[in-house]
Order: structure tokens, then C-alpha cells, then sequence
């Protein structure tokens, strides 16, 4: 998919000042940070893309150049991989455009602190994130559930204490001298061009270890199996998932722990099916139900429901019983139950009730009953 207009992605002109672009970016950042849209990874990626336009269009040199050659022009400036968050220059900004309040709802994604480039080192050493599925009922949908599991994962070498050392010493990387980075030169369409990335002879680290560690082999963390408590809020849905951060991986040399991410299915019900925080069921009423009308008990995710049956209801006719569904995983209101009646037609029949039946055949044939006009040209569509 074609990357979208830096302008376009913060809704604002090109004349904007630097005012401007920094209150569209707070508007959109809050609207779409991933810790109030837990579980959507389009408001994420939305987030990342404003953050990408606001990397940019802050910067006055890559303004520049975006203004002169659009994305081309930008070749090179975020390393072969594009725009990530070690790309982000703008850290400290975090109080002044967020407030004191917000200013700390970033540390997922820079390892704590405001210290702008600072965080690279942590970032590049953080845990891989792990994934796992989690099979609900539809009782556990309506309710919220807590669970446990166990997850296999890797955790700080507790021989070496994470650092992958066996002495605990280490020397100064001889290529990047300790700053886990180094410049590599690019050609572009504006000539040669400097870009940071993590140094490939200590990848990142900035230190080399002189005597690895017999138990996780310089690696620093070594593999267990730990149990996790967490909740499940009510109102979730398939295909959501919940972040448990800091949960996953233990990052490498002192970097940020990786994240579980529990990934939600649904079981199927027996009785109910979901159409978002709707629920919909069927259920069997009798000729002299749907006839004469009454009152019946239907089933709901609380346990039973009075429904009235109006005289002369026919097969198929749905109702509808409010605030009966499944609750918003955001809060604030419950879906509907929607009852679908189905007259049944027995197959067995006692004497007595056949000698009913054929009382009844007496009058349904003198009321000459016929398919309806409409029942035609719903036939005659069918057929064409």
C-alpha cells in the first residue's frame, strides 16, 4: 500500500507552523495511543504513522527535503527497514506536548525516561514479544474472566545475572567504541548521505564479552516456564487481543522485557450465535403457541427471559429483548438478544391429537387458504 501524504496523515496544510503540526500530532497521539485502544492494532499502526509525519514535518532539514522530493527524498534518513521508534528524535517533547501527565505513557516504546536518542541501546536490546491464544465461552465473553497460564519464556541468566559474562567483564567494542552505533554512508538522489545504525560487530551493545557464561552461553538469559495471571475483560471479541506488557522475553544486556500478547477465540455456543454485542438464538414455540399466544421462558446469557408470544405469530418472526447481549468491552452499554421463533411441526402425534389435527384440516380447507401475490414474485425473481 502506497505511503500516505505526511500533510495528509496529521490533517493539516503545508503552510502549518510548527505549532500547528506539534497540536495535530498531540490530537491524533492521544486519540490513538495503543494503551486506549488495547487490543487494535490499526489505532497502532495509525499512531506509529503519525508519529512517522511528525518525525518529519518537525524536523526542518526533513521538511525540507520532503516538501522538495516527497518520500524519495527521504531514502535513507530511517535505515533500510523505514521509519521505527529508534528513528524518533522527539522524546523530549513528551512533556511539552503531552503535559506532565502524559509524558510517561511513551515509556513502551523508549525504555523510560525523556533523553531523547537515549534510548536506542535499550530499544535495539529489548525481549521478543510472545504470542499465545486463548479460547473463551461466550459466558466468559459476558462476564470477564481471570486466567492463569503457564508460558515458556526467557529470563535473565541467573548465573551471570543477564550479562552473558562468565568473570563479569567485558571490553569496549573496537569498531563502535562503546556507542553501539556507527555511520554508514548512502548514495541518494541528493547525493551522499550518513545514516546511525546499531553497530554490526557488537549489535548495539557496545561491549564484547571476554569469557561467556557455561550456563546460557554468553546469551545472557536462559529458557523456563512461568505462570501468568491476568483478566479478561468482558465484551472482548475474536480476533482482539490483550498486551500484557513487560510479561514476554527478558531483553538482552539489561534492555526492556517483550510483551505476551494473548490473541482471543471464541468458542462456539451451543445456543447463542454473536453479531458484534448482539446476541441472536432460535427458539421452538407450537401451533397452538404461535395461534393462540402466551407467555414462554427464553433462554439468555444471565439464565431465562419472559418473552410474550403475540396471537398469530408466525415461524420466523424475530424479537427483540434489550440490553440482553453481551456489554461493550469499552463499557457504557449492552447489545440485544434477538429471538428468532420457529413453529415446530410434530412428527409423532398421539390418537387424540391426530383426530385434533383432522378437526383442524376441516376448517383450514373451507378458509381456502392461497400463497400470497408477493410469495409470486418472490418465486418468479428465484426462477430469472
Amino acid at each position: 500500500m502506497a505511503k500516505r501524504d505526511y500533510y495528509e496523515v496529521l490533517g493539516i496544510d503545508k503552510n502549518a507552523d510548527a505549532a500547528t503540526i506539534k497540536k495535530s500530532y498531540r490530537k491524533l497521539a492521544m486519540k490513538y495511543h495503543p494503551d486506549k485502544n488495547q487490543g487494535n492494532p490499526e489505532a497502532e499502526e495509525k499512531f506509529k504513522e503519525a508519529s512517522e509525519a511528525y518525525e518529519v514535518l518537525s524536523d526542518e532539514n526533513k521538511k525540507n527535503r520532503y516538501d522538495q522530493y516527497g518520500h524519495s527524498g527521504l531514502d535513507g534518513a530511517f535505515g533500510g527497514g523505514g521509519f521505527s521508534w529508534d528513528n524518533f528524535s522527539h522524546a523530549s517533547d513528551f512533556s511539552d506536548i503531552f503535559g506532565d501527565g502524559f509524558s510517561s505513557i511513551f515509556e513502551s516504546f523508549f525504555g523510560g525516561g525523556h533523553g531523547g536518542r537515549g534510548h536506542g541501546r535499550s530499544s535495539r536490546n529489548k525481549g521478543e514479544d510472545l504470542q499465545i491464544a486463548l479460547s473463551l465461552s461466550i459466558k466468559e465473553v459476558a462476564d470477564g474472566v481471570e486466567k492463569k497460564i503457564k508460558i515458556n519464556v526467557k529470563e535473565n541468566c541467573k548465573k551471570c545475572n543477564g550479562t552473558g559474562s562468565a568473570d563479569g567483564k567485558t571490553t569496549t567494542c573496537p569498531q563502535c567504541h562503546g556507542t553501539g552505533q556507527v555511520r554508514q554512508m548512502r548514495r541518494t538522489l541528493l547525493g551522499q548521505m550518513a545514516t546511525v545504525v546499531a553497530c554490526p560487530t557488537c549489535h548495539g551493545e557496545g561491549s564484547k564479552i571476554t569469557s561467556r557464561c557455561t550456563k546460557c552461553m554468553g546469551e545472557g538469559r536462559t529458557a523456563t516456564t512461568k505462570t501468568i495471571n491476568f483478566s479478561v475483560p468482558a465484551g472482548v471479541a475474536e480476533g482482539q487481543y490483550i498486551r500484557l506488557r513487560g510479561q514476554g522475553n527478558a531483553g538482552r544486556r539489561g534492555g526492556q522485557n517483550g510483551d505476551i500478547l494473548v490473541l482471543i477465540h471464541e468458542k462456539e455456543d451451543d445456543v447463542f450465535d454473536r453479531e458484534g454485542n448482539n446476541l441472536i438464538c432460535e427458539f421452538p414455540i407450537s401451533f397452538s403457541q404461535a395461534t393462540l399466544g402466551a407467555e414462554v421462558f427464553v433462554p439468555t446469557i444471565k439464565g431465562r427471559a419472559k418473552m410474550k408470544i403475540p396471537a398469530g405469530t408466525q415461524s420466523g418472526k424475530i424479537f427483540r429483548l434489550r440490553s440482553q447481549g453481551l456489554p461493550d468491552v469499552n463499557g457504557g452499554y449492552k447489545g440485544d438478544l434477538f429471538v428468532r421463533v420457529l413453529v415446530i411441526t410434530p412428527t409423532k402425534v398421539t390418537p387424540v391429537e391426530k383426530e385434533l389435527f383432522e378437526k383442524l384440516a376441516k376448517f383450514d380447507s373451507e378458509k381456502q387458504m392461497k400463497p400470497s401475490k408477493n410469495f409470486f414474485e418472490k418465486l418468479k425473481t428465484f426462477f430469472t
